[in-house]
This record gives C-alpha cells, sequence and structure tokens, in this order.
C-alpha cells in the first residue's frame, strides 16, 4: 500500500534546461510511482502560454505524469506566477487535479496549508498589483487569443524583464511577509505551512497565538543535488536527488 506523500515547486521546466528535465522524470520514474500522492506547488514550467502549447519537454512530461496517475498516484498542482495560464485541457491529458491558490490537507491529524509562495510576499507592491490584474478572466482570455508564436515570443520577453527586475529589488522584499503569513495560518486555522516561490529552503518554527507553528519553505530545482521534502505517513523526511 502506497503511503508516501512528495512535496515539491519551483522546477521552472524549459527546453533551455535538459538537466532539470531529465531530474524531473527520473523522480517520477523512481521516486514518485512508489508515492500515494505528489503536490506540485507551483511553478512546474519556466513559463506556460496555454494548453495548446507543444513544444518539448512538454509531451514527454504530459506521457510520464500520465503513466504516474494512472499507476495510481494522485497529483496535486497549485499554479504558480510562472505558469498560472495552466487550464483543464492540461489536467484532463496528464490525470492531475488543479488545486486553489491555498488548499488544506491533513497529516496524521494536523491541519497543513499549501500554497505556491507567491501571495505571501505582499512587500512586492509591483508584483502583486500584476498579479491581481494578470488572474482576471478578461486578461487571461486575451492572452490566449493571441497566436501561439507571438505568446512564446512574449513569454521569452517576459523572462528576460523578470530576470533584470528582480535584480534591483531588495532580497527582503521577493521574501515572505511573517504577518501574512500569520494571517493566513489563523484564516485557515492551520498549524503548518508549505510553500515555494522564494527559493529559500528552511524549516522554521515559531510561535503562533500561544501555539507551536511550523513553515516548510520548498527547494529550487538546479543542475545541483537538491533536497526535496517527504511525508512517510509519520514525519517528514528529506532526501537528495
Amino acid at each position: 500500500m502506497k503511503t508516501e506523500i512528495f512535496f515539491i515547486s519551483d522546477l521552472h521546466l524549459a527546453l533551455e534546461k535538459p538537466e532539470i528535465t531529465t531530474k524531473f522524470l527520473y523522480f517520477l520514474q523512481h521516486h514518485a510511482t512508489n508515492a500515494k500522492a505528489l503536490y506540485i506547488l507551483g511553478d512546474l514550467f519556466d513559463v506556460w502560454v496555454g494548453d495548446d502549447d507543444f513544444t518539448p519537454p512538454i509531451n514527454k512530461l504530459k506521457q510520464e505524469l500520465k503513466r504516474l496517475t494512472l499507476n495510481g498516484t494522485e497529483i496535486f498542482l497549485q499554479a504558480g506566477n510562472r505558469d498560472f495560464l495552466l487550464g483543464s485541457k492540461f489536467c484532463t491529458e496528464t490525470g492531475i487535479t488543479l488545486l486553489s491558490d491555498y488548499a488544506v490537507i491533513e497529516l496524521n491529524g494536523v491541519k497543513t496549508l499549501l500554497t505556491h509562495g507567491d501571495l505571501l510576499c505582499t512587500d512586492d507592491l509591483p508584483y502583486q498589483a500584476f498579479r491581481q490584474k494578470s488572474h482576471t478572466v478578461e486578461w487571461q482570455e486575451n492572452v490566449l487569443s493571441k497566436p501561439l508564436l507571438l505568446r512564446l515570443l512574449v513569454a521569452r520577453w517576459y523572462r528576460i524583464r523578470s530576470f533584470f527586475h528582480k535584480k534591483n529589488k531588495s532580497a527582503k522584499i521577493m521574501d515572505v511577509n511573517q504577518q501574512t503569513v500569520e494571517s493566513v495560518m489563523r484564516e485557515y486555522h492551520v498549524l503548518r505551512l508549505i510553500h515555494g516561490h522564494t527559493h529559500r529552503p528552511a524549516i522554521h518554527d515559531f510561535n503562533l497565538d500561544n501555539q507551536a507553528v511550523q513553515r516548510f519553505v520548498l527547494t529550487e530545482w538546479k543542475k545541483q543535488p537538491v533536497h526535496l521534502l517527504g511525508w512517510n505517513n509519520k514525519h517528514f523526511y528529506t532526501f537528495e536527488l
């Protein structure tokens, strides 16, 4: 009986990052295949321009994700700030369940909140303004109505612009706001929070309303070995990939 659960985020899969794709496929074939569930908490892809995109390595990844779900592993996906245009067609083709921006699960009786993490970075006002605009139905329908080639070209420009914008932002602004973290945890009545986005893997222990709580930050995938987060029905553990 499958009992293990894995939590990953920020793979940023793209054609120009073949080593990350290879690492992810290995993970799916040698680790996740024996898991009860896999939670992907955003930015699976470096950019997603629509479910009609067929550029490599998308089709290969779809096949492997579908194989995994058919094998009995449940896969849950939250959209990130790079792939928030992922839609129902992608989920149907892979067997993945798309989650809302905040999702609560129970691990050994403890309520655990899952989110990508960008909503917690409330000090980054320009990004939050863009996020609010880009998540409207009108904005997304306008983008998806454009030809695929144009969307791919715009996405490449957006990634370059994003790179230079980040260089000019302070590290503090791009991290989570602690007050926002505490407010969200109170709202969802949870003692544990798991997220990605900031690329600052760590486990933060703190007190919230006289209760011990934890915040797990998932790692960004890269060429070098990464430490992933697993749950074995009793406790968390990390392993190197």
